[in-house]
């Protein structure tokens, strides 16, 4: 058995009941965080994560409401657990990670790099696959958001979890996330409102139904439009007839 859980749901826009996007997934032998967005070293610790514990994190992409608490989290792990860490953190993304990373390092310091520990940075092909210390299969695949974009498909004997990271329409996402127990996918703006890199609910649900997944978590939805829709409604009516949730801070699926 595995726990998926909503660490930060929102967008760049600040809300005060949700930071940006991170996702944290317990599998056996396994703890994998997904993206690093600004308020999530404070939430891992709120929802009693073991963020001294990590053994691997995945980056979807760059932009800062995805990747910005990065140096919060490597200076606590750095400096804020009771005994120093001597277990190696696994990093993994898209071309371009270890760029960030050592332009994190000349920028904050040499602890984004060497915080006491290994950190071994992998960059990841779209199409590619790779698996965690612990055994969980993880699938790579191209998203039409920025020129690195991608998202990501985990696999293991506890069954499969799908995180969009942030994505446009895509004729091949939903047919990759095929079967997933639990797919969380993005669903920014109104159709009216979107372009061709984030989703809306008509493009969504689109890439939900070739998905089928055990539930569907829609997460990344800017306030302006969660606030005033019933944006579960609008999906539904679309087209997407499965188990869906609207994601929220601490949010725990069992897979």
């Amino acid at each position: 058995m595995a726990e998926l859980v909503v660490v930060g749901c929102g967008t760049v826009v600040p809300e005060g009941d949700r930071g940006a996007s991170c996702f944290y997934l317990d599998a056996p032998g396994s703890r994998i965080l997904m993206d690093c967005g600004p308020g999530a070293v404070q939430t891992l610790a709120r929802l009693e994560i073991p963020w001294d514990t990590l053994t691997d994190l995945l980056i979807t992409h760059f932009h800062s409401d995805h990747v910005g608490a990065l140096p919060g989290l490597f200076f606590a792990l750095t400096h804020g657990r009771a005994a120093p860490r001597t277990e190696p953190l696994d990093v993994w993304g898209p071309a371009g990670t270890t760029a960030l990373f050592d332009r994190l390092a000349l920028a904050l310091g040499e602890f984004m790099l060497d915080p006491g520990f290994d950190v071994r940075i992998h960059e990841v092909e779209p199409g590619g696959s790779f698996a965690t210390t612990g055994g969980v299969r993880v699938l790579s695949h191209k998203t039409p958001h920025t020129g690195e974009s991608i998202a990501y498909r985990l696999e293991g004997d506890f069954g499969a979890v799908g995180y969009s990271g942030d994505t446009g329409p895509s004729e091949t996402l939903g047919p990759f996330m095929r079967g997933v127990d639990a797919f969380v996918c993005e669903c920014s703006l109104r159709d009216q409102e979107v372009g061709d890199n984030h989703l809306s609910p008509t493009s969504l649900a689109s890439i939900a139904s070739a998905a089928a997944p055990g539930v569907l978590v829609l997460t990344h939805i800017y306030p302006h439009f969660r606030l005033s829709e019933d944006v579960l409604a609008l999906v539904k009516q679309a087209g997407y007839d499965g188990s869906a949730r609207i994601a929220v801070e601490g949010t725990r699926v069992e897979i």
